[in-house]
């Protein structure tokens, strides 16, 4: 089919070195992007890059504003920005550790925030871009023990819609997607201490099944090609019908 290819463009996936940033960096590579795998974990990331043609590796700390910057201007002109990575501490909110509020709010918005910043006017210059902002559906719904992870996940859905609108005169669309409960080490390490966790969490899913990886890999990718140009400005779910709006 037409417009679903993207040959020539460049693209960044943030935190490409984890589960789902692999497979999105893999799935724009294999619509003929040039792959940007940024990761604080460059030796992952490296790997990761290893195995996708054209892409290369380059390090981001996205708390470190400083690191963002450096990773901005080594990166140069950048059609596709993929915001997936995240920093999530599971806590009651009540036990909960200021200190990692402001780790979470430093990874999970200030970080994105200051990136777009920094690459959104060479799209708007060009005339063509995409913005995806990789957020949770506990953002979208709540989860318990995530209140400040969801918070600064959920401000990705405001910057977003801001971002769609402002961008629109130049072809440039942003748009959320909110992964809901999938596969990946994050959640088996989570599971660990409670070997059953896995199952309860399935039979609470309408499809009755973790996500996966690709499935969230899948619906990014559209989002970044000339398919999805009249899509702006919207927050999807990948959560196996858990979410249903």
């Amino acid at each position: 089919m037409d417009g679903l290819r993207l040959d020539g463009r460049m693209a960044v996936v943030t935190g490409g070195a984890g589960a789902i940033g692999a497979a999105i960096a893999a799935d724009l590579a294999a619509l003929g992007a040039r792959v940007l795998v940024a990761d604080v974990d460059l030796p992952n990331a490296e790997k990761v890059a290893a195995g996708l043609p054209g892409a290369r590796a380059l390090p981001v700390d996205l708390a470190a504003p400083a690191s963002v910057e450096r990773f901005a201007d080594a990166a140069g002109e950048v059609d596709v920005l993929v915001h997936n990575a995240g920093v999530a501490i599971v806590e009651p909110f009540t036990e909960s550790d200021p200190a990692g509020w402001d780790l979470m709010w430093q990874v999970n918005l200030r970080g994105p925030m200051l990136l777009t910043k920094l690459l959104l006017p060479g799209m708007l210059a060009r005339g063509w871009g995409r913005l995806v902002f990789v957020s949770s559906d506990g953002a979208r719904a709540g989860s318990g023990g995530e209140g400040a992870y969801a918070a600064t996940k959920a401000g990705l859905f405001g910057l977003a819609k801001t971002l769609a609108r402002e961008a629109a005169g130049a072809h440039v669309t942003s748009n959320v997607v909110c992964p809901g409960p999938t596969d990946t080490p994050m959640l088996r390490r989570v599971s660990a201490a409670d070997p059953a966790l896995v199952g309860k969490i399935t039979r609470g899913i309408p499809l009755r099944r973790l996500g996966t990886p690709a499935d969230v890999a899948g619906l990014v990718a559209y989002l970044c090609t000339e398919r999805a140009a009249y899509i702006t400005g919207q927050t999807l779910s990948v959560s196996g019908g858990v979410t249903m709006h």
